[in-house]
C-alpha cells in the first residue's frame, strides 16, 4: 500500500464523523480538559502549544492537513496538558477516540504510517532542543524558518520559498522575545537571506540559510 493510498485510507475513515470548521484563533481543545475526540484535519492548520509560568505560549508542534490528533491521549489516555489552535481557517473531523484506536488496530499500514510520522516529529523536537541547549538566538530562529519552509512553504518562481509566518509566531515557535525575533530578522533582511512582507516571510535561497545554520551551532 503506497502512502498516496495510506492517506486516502486515513481521510474514508474520518470522513464518517461529522464535520466542524474553526476560524483563525478559535481553540479546538483546552489545556486540562478531555478533548472531545480524535481530530482529523482535512484543511488548515493548528498549534499545539503550552503557556510558560511567565503567560508566554510556546508551540511544540503544528499539524497540516492529514493529521489526526490528540493521539497519545487517545491510545494511552494521557491527560491533555496542551492547547489546540487553529493557526489559518480549519475543517476537521471528529471521531470517537474509541473509533479511531480500533481503526489503528485494525490497519496496520495506517499505524505503520503514524508510527513513522511520530518517529519525524520525535527528531524535529531532539533538533529543536540541540538548538534551545546550545545554540543562540539567530540558531533557533534560522531553525524554525527553516522547518517552517520544509514544511509549509510554498515555492516560489525562481526557487524561492514562502511561509505564511510573523513575528508573533517565531516568538511562540522560539520561546525569544518578539524584540530579538524583529532584530534577528532584519539582520537577515540586510544579508539578503530573507525578505519581509504583511503576509509572510520569503526566504531566497535555502541553501544559504542552511549554511548559516551550521555555522551558528
Amino acid at each position: 500500500m503506497t502512502n498516496s493510498t495510506i492517506t486516502d485510507t486515513i481521510a474514508q475513515f474520518f470522513t464518517h464523523y461529522p464535520s466542524r470548521t474553526y476560524t483563525k484563533g478559535e481553540l479546538l481543545v483546552r489545556a486540562e480538559e478531555p478533548p472531545e475526540g480524535v481530530f482529523y484535519l482535512a484543511a488548515g492548520r493548528v498549534s499545539q502549544y503550552d503557556i510558560t509560568p511567565t503567560g508566554n505560549e510556546v508551540v511544540v508542534n503544528v499539524f497540516k492537513p492529514g493529521a489526526f490528533f490528540p493521539m497519545s491521549w487517545a491510545v494511552n489516555d494521557t491527560p491533555n496538558h496542551y492547547f489546540f489552535e487553529a493557526s489559518t481557517a480549519v475543517t476537521v473531523h471528529l471521531a470517537p477516540a474509541a473509533d479511531a484506536v480500533r481503526f489503528l488496530q485494525d490497519n496496520p499500514l495506517v499505524m505503520y504510517n503514524l508510527l513513522s510520522r511520530v518517529y519525524r516529529g520525535v527528531d524535529g523536537v531532539l533538533r529543536r532542543m540541540a538548538h534551545l541547549m546550545g545554540g543562540d538566538a539567530r540558531s533557533r530562529l534560522l531553525f524554525e524558518l527553516l522547518n517552517a519552509a520544509y514544511r509549509f512553504g510554498e515555492t516560489q518562481a525562481g526557487g524561492s520559498v514562502f511561509v505564511t509566518l510573523k513575528e508573533g509566531d517565531l516568538a511562540k515557535h522560539t520561546g525569544l522575545a518578539r524584540e530579538t525575533i524583529n532584530r534577528n530578522l532584519q539582520s537577515l533582511k540586510a544579508a539578503g537571506l530573507v525578505t519581509i512582507s504583511h503576509s509572510g516571510i520569503t526566504i531566497p535561497n535555502i541553501s544559504r540559510l542552511e549554511d548559516l545554520l551550521g555555522q551558528n551551532l
